[in-house]
């Protein structure tokens, strides 16, 4: 009997862990290829989407990864340069944890909303991984990076770090990331779909 119920859970392990690789590539060339396109003083981030999905299709934890190899891109492409050069243990905390944390929140919203609607599920999963991203990085400047967020934002014209963060660091990149993610739900419900729909048939 654990046999058989050893064999039939391999396939779907080992269609997971593809799939897993697979979007895990994807947000690494999503992440740089996303720096070269910039609102403000920062890239904008399309990796939210395969995070999305790949927590649905695989899981809570699998989000957290997909989340977590995100962070690790950001660093690597020189997107939080700016953070390193002031308080590197800051930059790697506030970056590691926000991709990590947005992928966790992401599948586990979706996994809270499936069961009575898929598509809900996948739209509140969208709309929250923006939210958990960028709310962690706001956390993490104030944390942080405060005075060096205040002198930024006086320079710039700003009165406070509240208005430049808000104003000059995350407000077309935010808007933009979420309507990106919204707009996008319909697809990001298909390739959720599709890929379950496999993994039952």
């Amino acid at each position: 009997m654990s046999s058989n119920n050893t064999s039939a859970t391999k396939p779907v392990n080992t269609q997971k862990l593809v799939l897993l690789a697979l979007l895990t590539a994807i947000v690494v060339v999503l992440q740089f290829l996303g720096a070269f396109i910039r609102f403000g003083p920062f890239s904008i981030t399309l990796v939210l989407m395969p995070i999305v999905v790949g927590s649905a299709l695989t899981g809570v934890y699998a989000g957290g990864w997909l989340g977590l190899v995100f962070g690790f891109a950001v660093l690597m492409s020189g997107d939080a340069a700016a953070f390193m050069a002031i308080n590197a243990f800051g930059a790697i905390v506030i970056v590691l944890a926000k991709g990590a944390l947005a992928g966790l929140a992401a599948g586990s919203a979706y996994r809270l909303l499936a069961r009575k609607s898929r598509t809900v599920a996948a739209i509140v999963s969208a709309a929250v991984c923006p939210i958990v991203n960028t709310g962690i990085f706001i956390i993490g400047c104030y944390v942080f990076f405060l005075d060096t967020i205040n002198e930024w934002g006086a320079g710039a014209g700003f009165e406070n770090a509240a208005a430049y963060i808000f104003l000059g660091m995350i407000g077309l990149n935010f808007i933009f990331e979420f309507a990106l993610n919204i707009v996008l739900s319909p697809v990001i419900v298909r390739l959720i779909q599709f890929g379950q729909d496999r993994r039952t048939s």
